[in-house]
């Protein structure tokens, strides 16, 4: 007979010796987690848990924040390339020479050497040891590709992104501008923060220890895309923005202005075509600016209209069937209310007979008074509230100023004089363009608007803005009436207004001298300015225009000013040239 085979030999008894083994191994893993879930004290969990809490990394993924468009979608802010440099803390090499480090990184990341050390320093957050901590954002590609080379332990770069604004100061007092963080800290990109910065998303992953403190393959990983921020498309035109923007600071400085400010509305749409302050900043160097230049001047400087706010009492006593369009009134030089003498500055003999043209193209305090009382104190105040005084327009800026009105109740004595004629009231500029964009668009309010539209960073989908509120303030009629009457402040010989003129163009508007508010108290300077619109006939845009002038009238600081910007805006939009002649006007019967 044969020899028996070796026992491992015979295959039914290594099946089964397999089997006992396997078995064994199971019994022994399922023992152990029994006594990791049941027998082990929390103490040795926690252990447990902390010890592989120091085995993960963490990797920050920034979200790249949204941009700011004009309305032809052209870039005004948005974020270009660049790195992060970061620092693990719990690295051990690291901590041996954190202040040469600190000292070799210092020049390249042009921060402090002392603000590195204090961020290379091992510190706690909710009884975590980090192991990741920001040194710098928006550092330029080739000084992060040379902090790489000079590989120090526990010092690393990623990629990030940089605010970049191409115009420099193309709008930069309505864009703003973000800080290290890339968070909004003035302007649109403060006031749209949330909106464009995104959500950052992080790289979790299981390192090993000393000379392995790198990426274990096949080890615990968990990955948090970033969602990219979305984008702000604005109905500013560039290009419109630059030539106001340009007219603006060279009329500023000719005339020696603290500050100035324009608006450019569309008048059917209520949509900001420019918003211009001066003095202006670099946005893409802030820290380089004072807040003065800073400040966005048609949204947050109040002033008291002067007597551009005698359109709006004309407007009213039209409306309300105080006058009519061929009225005329009997004035004298001055007339006195609550102990107060309100002059002209066209003074007239007492008795003189004037047209209503006449005393807008005059500009008379006397004639916009007695109208005034027509109306009663009531409706003065009614009319002004539809007009959008006294309430932010919510055009969009951050911190829009709501200027103040009078209540009838808190009227003294002089207010029947001072208010119908632009004082004892303020505004910002903004304000005034768009009332005097009710006007333009035949009696109908429509709310200023500065966004377009939002375009959503994962698909790219636009959304337009929520249509602008509107409401009804003069009856059609009623605005053109008010509108030709307006035009003889341009164009009546001595007008207020003659310096406002647009060669080819009909255009309606009003001068205003006024004072600045700063801190509740007036300056001693002329808040000089002039608003209108053209054509007048059916008006396409609006204008205001206003500077803060040691001396000189709307008539001969803004209305120049005016008339550059006007004519740029027409030619730009292709506006044909008005097909009729305005009215001749007389300033008496």
């Amino acid at each position: 007979m044969p020899a028996e085979p070796p026992k491992l030999a015979n295959s039914t008894r290594r099946l089964r010796l397999g089997t006992v083994l396997a078995l064994s191994l199971f019994v022994t893993i399922g023992v152990r987690l029994v006594v990791l879930q049941v027998a082990t004290s929390p103490e040795e969990a926690e252990s447990l848990l902390a010890l592989r809490e120091r085995r993960l990394s963490t990797v920050e993924l920034p979200a790249p924040r949204g941009s700011i468009l004009d309305s032809s979608g052209a870039v005004l802010a948005h974020s270009v390339e660049a790195r992060y440099v970061s620092a693990d803390p719990e690295n051990a090499r690291l901590q041996k020479d954190v202040p040469g480090i600190a000292s070799r990184l210092a020049p390249l990341l042009r921060v402090p050497q002392s603000e590195l050390v204090e961020k290379m320093q091992r510190k706690q957050e909710l009884g975590r040891w980090l192991k990741f901590r920001y040194l710098a954002r928006g550092v330029d590609v080739a000084v992060a590709d040379k902090i790489e080379a000079m590989r120090i332990p526990g010092i690393y770069t990623h990629s990030d992104e940089r605010r970049d604004v191409p115009g420099r100061d193309l709008a930069a007092n309505l864009i703003g501008f973000t800080g290290d963080g890339l968070h909004g800290l003035e302007g649109l990109e403060a006031r749209y923060d949330k909106l464009l910065q995104g959500i950052d998303g992080k790289r979790v992953f299981e390192i090993g220890k000393g000379n392995l403190n790198k990426e274990i393959p096949g080890g615990y990983q968990q990955y948090t895309a970033a969602r990219p921020g979305n984008s702000l498309q604005l109905t500013i035109d560039r290009e419109v923005q630059y030539q106001v923007q340009q007219i603006l600071d060279a009329e500023a400085e000719k005339r020696d202005a603290t500050v100035a400010g324009a608006v450019v509305l569309d008048a059917r749409t209520g949509q900001v075509l420019a918003q211009a302050s001066y003095p202006s900043y670099n946005a893409a160097k802030p820290e380089k600016s004072t807040s003065r230049q800073r400040i966005d001047v048609p949204s947050s400087v109040v002033t008291d209209p002067g007597s551009s706010h005698k359109a709006f009492i004309f407007g009213a006593a039209l409306q309300e069937g105080v006058i009519t369009p061929d009225s005329t009134m009997r004035i004298g030089p001055a007339i006195e209310r609550g102990g107060y003498a309100f002059k002209d500055t066209h003074p007239m003999k007492a008795g003189t007979e004037m047209t209503m043209p006449g005393l807008l193209a005059l500009s008379s305090n006397v004639g916009t008074i007695l109208i005034a009382e027509g109306l009663g104190k009531e409706k003065v105040y009614e009319y002004q509230k539809l007009f959008g005084l006294g309430a932010a327009t919510g055009e969009g800026m951050l911190g829009e100023a709501e200027g103040q009105l009078l209540e009838p109740a808190q009227w003294s004595g002089s207010a029947y004089g001072s208010v119908p004629i632009g004082h004892s009231v303020s505004a910002t500029l903004i304000q005034m363009a768009a009332a005097y964009g009710a006007i333009a668009n035949d009696g109908t309010y429509v709310q200023p608007q500065l966004i377009k539209a939002t375009i959503s960073g994962a698909d790219g989908k636009v959304t337009p803005a929520a249509p602008p509120k509107s409401h009804k303030v003069l009856d059609p009629e009623v605005a053109s009436q008010l509108r030709t009457m307006m035009e003889a402040v341009v164009d009546v010989k001595g007008g207020t207004g003659g310096a406002a003129a647009v060669t080819g163009y009909r255009v309606a508007g009003k001068t205003g001298t006024g004072k600045m508010l700063v801190e509740g108290q007036y300056t001693s300077h002329n808040a000089s300015s002039f608003i209108g619109m053209a054509p007048a006939e059916d008006p396409r845009y609006v204008i205001a225009v206003s500077m803060d002038v040691a001396t000189g009238g709307g008539g001969d600081v803004a209305a120049p000013a005016f008339s550059e910007m006007m004519s740029y805006t027409l030619l730009h939009y292709r506006v044909p040239p008005s097909g009729t002649k305005p009215p001749t006007f007389k300033i008496h019967p």
